[in-house]
């Protein structure tokens, strides 16, 4: 197969960045995103994880992949896929905008953009992600507004991942 390239932006900003899909790791979650993109949603800071900026989405895979290619360690660059049953998420302290219902199962798609970042919640313990993608281009630039965001807050901004 050939490779296959993604954009990753945050669209008020007007940054982008180029990732390739890791289809030989992790082929089931490559697949079930490649076909649901376009994506773009509301882009979060985490609170936990550190270096991390990532988006919501409702489930879009027919199955939910399985744990292929797991960190609770990503690196620079890594893109992460996270499935989440909403009593997960529906603590007041994780600060989202809207409503999480329990019933609901959302998708987390992030982007890792600095280094040391560990997936541990105090509320459920280790968040193991899927490991989908790699930044092969763009990171530095994408770090610097990430890291804007961070400081200046992400109200109005939207990530989006599309098609390269």
């Amino acid at each position: 197969m050939a490779e296959r390239h993604i954009e990753v932006a945050l669209d008020r900003r007007g940054v982008r960045c180029t990732a390739r899909l890791l289809d030989d790791r992790a082929p089931v979650t490559c697949t079930a995103v490649w076909d649901a993109l376009p994506l773009s949603g509301d882009v979060y800071h985490a609170k936990y994880a550190r270096n991390e900026i990532y988006a919501l989405f409702p489930p879009f895979a027919e199955r939910e992949p399985p744990l292929e290619n797991p960190t609770v360690t990503p690196i620079p660059g890594d893109l992460c896929y996270f499935s989440f049953a909403g009593t997960e998420l529906a603590t007041s302290s994780y600060g989202y905008d809207r409503e999480v219902h329990p019933g609901t199962t959302l998708v987390d798609l992030a982007l890792f953009y600095e280094r040391n970042n560990l997936l541990l919640n105090g509320d459920v313990g280790w968040v193991p992600g899927i490991v989908w993608g790699e930044v092969v281009e763009g990171l530095d630039r994408m770090a610097e507004a990430c890291n804007d965001l961070w400081r200046t807050g992400a109200q109005g901004e939207t990530l989006t991942f599309r098609r390269a």
